[in-house]
């Protein structure tokens, strides 16, 4: 990790919804960071100090299941904040975070963060609707692991990809993900995701180049999601 100054103290979460006279107080308090390709930002159980904006790059937002598994809770990508999930009474983190490609965060500790809240009505306003939303996805995810097939799974995971990260100029969902955390993002063993994407494939579902994957048939995914 390293310090940068490329943040705008315009395109972030937190400073959209500040006041202006605020700004300049966001600009003394904030810490630019860097985290490498892989590089965990925040480990399950450290104890929360701060909170997290993404400037540019995505982190993965991850979860122990088990001993030796890892079930992936959401992605934060530009404009998106994260660590939010240790701001209960106990200060620790319930969740890991790691960057999944060069990453530029904005660091904020709990004090000023707290204060800012206190001052700007707009930003409490929309950390509220944020909790909100993330708790019915939060819902929906859990329903959909208890009722819903793995290649369904398979099948409705690449679809909110695709919508939350849109897609490259050759077609391709614009995050790119290892085989392995797509399982992890639908819950499932690298082996079964491996031959769901395999069968999307020949069925001419999907389009894949390497890591990448692109729809050719959405209707066709969105199918799979209600068997």
């Amino acid at each position: 990790m390293k310090k940068s100054h490329s943040c705008d103290l315009q395109s972030c979460f937190f400073c959209q919804r500040c006041l202006p006279e605020w700004i300049p107080a966001v600009g003394v308090h904030r810490k630019n960071l860097h985290f490498k390709k892989g590089q965990l930002v925040f480990e399950e159980g450290e104890e929360v100090k701060g909170i997290y904006f993404v400037f540019s790059g995505t982190v993965k937002v991850h979860k122990k299941w088990g001993s030796e598994k890892e079930l992936i809770i959401r992605f934060a990508g530009p404009g998106s904040l994260f660590g939010h999930r240790g701001l209960g009474q106990d200060k620790h983190y319930p969740i890991s975070a790691t960057a999944l490609e060069p990453l530029e965060a904005c660091y904020l500790d709990l004090a000023f963060f707290q204060a800012s809240l206190k001052v700007n009505q707009g930003l409490l306003i929309g950390l509220l609707q944020f909790f909100a939303d993330e708790l019915q996805a939060s819902e929906r995810k859990m329903r959909d692991l208890a009722h819903m097939q793995v290649k369904g799974r398979v099948a409705q995971a690449l679809l909110q990809l695709q919508e939350n990260f849109g897609q490259t100029a050759d077609g391709y969902i614009g995050l790119t993900l290892s085989r392995q955390d797509l399982a992890s993002l639908v819950g499932a063993t690298y082996e079964t995701v491996f031959r769901f994407i395999t069968e999307l494939n020949q069925e001419g579902l999907i389009r894949l180049d390497g890591k990448q994957i692109a729809i050719a048939d959405a209707a066709g995914l969105i199918a799979y999601t209600k068997e």
